[in-house]
């Protein structure tokens, strides 16, 4: 089904919807992780994951540079 879409409405579909949803899910994981095991390098790496998906959509829809 792909294919019949335009490049153009794929992006935005992967832009507006999967990458949140992403972003999300490994924020979660990277909490859930977390709470079990304690800080550790896989849910560090899956917290700073989440993180930059909410980075970049925030600085997409025009928000400040966080520091």
């Amino acid at each position: 089904m792909w294919l019949f879409l335009t490049r153009r409405f794929r992006t935005w579909v992967l832009l507006t919807f999967i990458v949140p949803l992403a972003s999300g899910l490994l924020r979660k994981l990277g909490q859930t992780l977390e709470r079990r095991n304690g800080p550790t390098s896989v849910s560090n790496g899956l917290l700073k994951a989440g993180a930059l998906g909410d980075r970049t959509r925030d600085r997409l829809r025009g928000g400040r540079k966080r520091r």
